[in-house]
């Protein structure tokens, strides 16, 4: 057995559903402060993080990522239990294994390997944890990174752990992401008998051509990191219950998934023009769950790059499709950053699992990027 696969194992056997750790992350220290890291543990409310970092010179490199998972879903689909990690098929099952603690165990195993050939690297290696990614992220990586603003602390290059692959190990990297930006409307009508519709206000109907409009509008054309921007919705609430009853109010959830040719603020402006146009009687609460960013070509995407050309053959490509990340908030102290993993196929799913065979390559991959970025000449 490899030593990433068996780390990986037992990071699968703990039950660690968002916020919970349960033990992960003591596992990686231990194993993180027999290489000389100085570990900073941070739990905030529920949740554990910690900051471990070897060395004090320049640059820094940095691995991110989250111990928690998210729930399992019903226990009775799944072909093995979702806590016990079983190998069927040349595949690694198991709730995370994907997602992302098979990046967690290659972390610390490219560590383990590049301290031991290069005890003398040049800059300094660092690990941000969290258990608090797949939930509110409120007590997680941004607590962490609000510590090093604090103290000036800034990271030159780094990698968060996101299984990004989509066919093979090392295809895709995502080196950006679209912004987060979410409202829930409040649309009000008069409610009334629906055989009297002279003596209601339908707020089914008052809001439709807003809708519509919100729908068809082109909010930007993107750029050539990011798709144009796009607006959804997610969910549509009215009424009673009852067939004979005009509603008092509809309730609508919508997200933007922008790029950084909109703002947020710009963003929520056209909303509010859109909807007074159509004169209606509203209230409209935002979130903003993340910025958009992005990490140009540079020192780290060419050395993850060839890492992966001389380890698996692929030819990575760039891209910024997909959720959001903790790298939101990490890039706000990172010169450089981008997320890679493995295949993101089965991630949320039911029986997630990661090829046994792409394990170990990506444990390779991570350390030969520390090799070409931190050993010495």
């Amino acid at each position: 057995m490899s030593a990433t696969l068996d780390l990986a194992r037992e990071l699968i056997r703990r039950d660690s559903v968002t916020p919970r750790d349960e033990g992960c992350q003591t596992l990686m220290i231990a194993r993180l402060e027999a290489l000389g890291f100085k570990v900073e543990k941070m739990r905030h409310g529920d949740v554990d993080n910690f900051w471990a970092r070897r060395g004090d010179a320049a640059p820094l490199f940095c691995f991110a990522g989250h111990t928690d998972v998210v729930p399992t879903g019903p226990l009775d689909k799944w072909d093995s239990p979702p806590f016990e990690p079983t190998v069927r098929g040349g595949l690694l099952y198991g709730r995370g294994a994907a997602d992302m603690k098979a990046s967690l165990a290659a972390f610390v195993t490219a560590c383990e390997r590049f301290v031991a050939a290069h005890p003398d690297h040049r800059g300094s290696l660092a690990l941000l944890v969290t258990s608090d990614e797949e939930g509110v992220a409120l007590d997680g990586t941004v607590k962490v990174v609000e510590a090093l603003e604090a103290r000036g602390e800034s990271i030159d290059y780094c990698i968060v752990g996101e299984p990004t692959s989509e066919q093979q190990l090392g295809d895709t990297i995502k080196n950006g992401r679209r912004g987060s930006l979410s409202g829930r409307l409040i649309v009000h009508g008069i409610q009334g008998h629906i055989a009297y519709p002279q003596l209601a206000k339908n707020p089914i109907h008052l809001m439709a051509p807003a809708l519509a409009e919100l729908a068809a509008t082109h909010w930007d054309a993107g750029n050539d990191f990011f798709p144009p921007t796009s607006w959804q919705v997610s969910n549509i609430q009215a009424g009673t219950g009852a067939t004979n009853v005009i509603p008092g109010q509809c309730e609508l959830q919508f997200n933007f998934r922008f790029s950084p040719e909109s703002t947020a603020e710009a963003l929520k402006e056209r909303v509010y023009r859109i909807l007074d146009t159509h004169g209606l009687s509203y209230e409209l609460h935002w979130q903003l769950s993340g910025q958009p960013f992005i990490t140009p070509p540079g020192a780290l995407t060419r050395s993850l790059g060839q890492a992966i050309a001389e380890t698996s053959g692929a030819q990575a490509a760039l891209s910024t499709s997909g959720g959001t990340s903790d790298g939101r908030f990490i890039k706000r102290v990172a010169r450089e950053l981008v997320e890679f993993g493995p295949i993101n196929a089965t991630i949320h799913k039911l029986n997630e699992c990661v090829a046994v065979d792409d394990i170990e390559p990506l444990s390779d991959i991570y350390q030969r990027t520390l090799e070409l970025l931190l050993a010495k000449a």
